[in-house]
């Protein structure tokens, strides 16, 4: 019973993605906590910043004029800081986007003043949706994937998801408590319960700003990528057909010599990313999708959610919060999930499948006239709705160069904020004409489109090129990354893939090595 019962932990240890995570080591850790703590901040502020500013009398259509502007600002900000993130350092790109959210916060905490505010949220970094939309993720992202191997890397980002989602629900739960508490205390205004929820907006960046300040070197790009991204102009794609051509004695020489005479950097002036031809005809399909899903989620963002429970049933806030925060919870559990089903059933199937339920959800809101069926409606959108990010995420980093990968993900975050920006404008006009409700159908019905159109485009792609030792596979297969990846570890007949997993990093986060490599490493011995 005791070895039946240790085989279940260490099975569950494996297949939840704790080993991959355990493994890559304390900046991926710093770098979950530190998006915990943001999402915290911006789970706050999705409850209340619609309710804040009607509570200071601003029309509906101000209200999603705000939400559009501040947006807009996320697009600006996120795509200049993206493309020169790898050359300016990204820790020190992490820790100026914390000091702008500490900004943001406190002149909430502090105006009143809608003039004072617009530019405060459009400069500074002010979550308009609840969603990561600033500058931090992109460059999250790319680090993560650079610190983790192919067969670590979608368990990582699922975790890195997963916090996010449990310091939404934490953030969601703390305002609705905190305002209720406060609103009931004698002297206290809801105007005032407000700027207070505000405070710990700005004290969350704080925290951020520390964990970045703790980030280690391992979390800036290799120079040696930085160097070959700039030679080539395309991101290295002749380099690699070089190294695909050469016979392999050839190329161990051609290494050596790599050593030997290192390439001098790039110029300071030479800040901008370079992506290939290659990668942006797939990115192309990719992009267009993932801002037809923005637009949708800008229609019916949670802080215009909320605002419509409010009008429609006018439930006290923390029993909203409670709810709200119950969905990220319920997010934050199924997020878990996504690392061992994309193994099972690939990346794209997890994309689209566990992305339909939510998106029908979206659909169907209006039509529930109980406050209860509305709630639970809420609970299914936001708890299935996270499940895509972590597949999302490591199916860019499977099809883009790593040098590539920092710019990519900040284009991509870029144009999902662009396609954001126009929403909530749209559905505060609808709002302002008593059509609320038609926000949600159109948005349902654009996220319909959207996980259709994925399952159609990408199924087929192929995956891994890029990556050291992986071969080429589909979108939709099952299973993980290249046997190769997994003989590091194991017992020698390659079924304990438990235990590869466990041991596959480096302690220099490094993946497995490619088979040649190997065999060249032990005939040199």
């Amino acid at each position: 019973m005791v070895s039946v019962s240790a085989f279940l932990s260490k099975y569950a240890y494996h297949e939840s993605g704790l080993a991959s995570l355990w493994t890559t080591g304390r900046d991926a850790w710093l770098i979950i906590f530190a998006r915990c703590c943001r999402m915290f901040a911006y789970g706050a502020s999705s409850l209340i910043l619609a309710l804040f500013f009607n509570e200071l009398h601003v029309s509906d259509a101000r209200i999603g004029l705000f939400l559009t502007l501040t947006l807009v600002g996320d697009v600006v900000l996120s795509l200049a800081i993206a493309l020169v993130a790898d050359r300016i350092g990204r820790r020190r790109t992490l820790q100026f986007g914390a000091l702008l959210m500490i900004l943001s916060g406190a002149t909430f905490s502090l105006s009143d003043n809608y003039w004072v505010l617009l530019p405060a949220a459009v400069v500074g970094v002010l979550s308009a949706t609840g969603g990561d939309t600033g500058p931090f993720r992109a460059i999250e992202e790319s680090t993560l994937s650079e610190l983790t191997t192919p067969a670590t890397r979608s368990d990582v980002l699922s975790w890195y998801i997963t916090t996010a989602a449990v310091g939404s629900a934490c953030g969601v739960a703390a305002a609705g408590r905190m305002i209720e508490s406060l609103k009931d205390r004698d002297g206290w205004t809801l105007l005032e319960a407000y700027h207070a929820c505000f405070g710990l907006y700005s004290l969350m960046g704080v925290i951020a700003s520390l964990a970045a300040f703790s980030l280690s070197r391992k979390c800036e790009l290799k120079p040696a990528a930085i160097t070959k991204e700039h030679e080539t102009g395309e991101a290295a794609e002749g380099l690699l057909t070089n190294q695909e051509l050469s016979p392999v004695d050839d190329s161990h020489h051609a290494l050596d010599g790599v050593e030997e005479e290192p390439k001098p950097p790039p110029n300071a002036s030479s800040k901008i990313a370079r992506i290939s031809k290659e990668t942006l005809s797939i990115m192309y399909a990719l992009w267009f999708l993932l801002m037809v899903d923005s637009l949708a989620d800008g229609m019916v963002s949670m802080s215009l959610t909320t605002y419509y429970v409010d009008e429609k049933f006018h439930p006290p806030k923390s029993t909203l919060g409670d709810v709200i925060s119950a969905s990220y919870f319920f997010a934050a559990l199924s997020t878990v999930f996504a690392g061992p089903l994309a193994r099972h059933i690939g990346l794209v199937n997890t994309m689209v499948f566990t992305h339909i339920p939510s998106s029908a959800a979206v659909l169907l809101f209006p039509a529930a006239q109980s406050r209860w069926l509305t709630f639970v409606l809420l609970i299914l959108r936001v708890g299935l709705n996270n499940m895509d990010q972590a597949p999302r995420a490591a199916l860019i980093a499977a099809v883009v160069r790593p040098e590539e990968r920092t710019a990519v993900m900040g284009i991509t975050s870029t144009l999902r904020t662009l396609a954001n920006v126009t929403g909530p404008s749209f559905t505060g006009l609808l709002a302002d004409s008593g059509r609320f409700w038609i926000a949600f159908v159109v948005g349902g019905a654009l996220r319909l489109f959207y996980d259709v159109g994925l399952f159609v485009a990408f199924i087929n792609i192929q995956l891994y090129k890029h990556e050291p030792g992986q071969q080429a596979s589909p979108g939709g297969s099952v299973g993980r990354p290249s046997e190769d990846a997994f003989e590091v570890g194991s017992d020698g007949d390659g079924d304990d893939r438990a235990e590869a997993r466990l041991s596959l990093p480096s302690s220099k986060g490094v993946g497995a090595l490619p088979s040649r490599e190997r065999e060249r490493e032990q005939e040199s011995a």
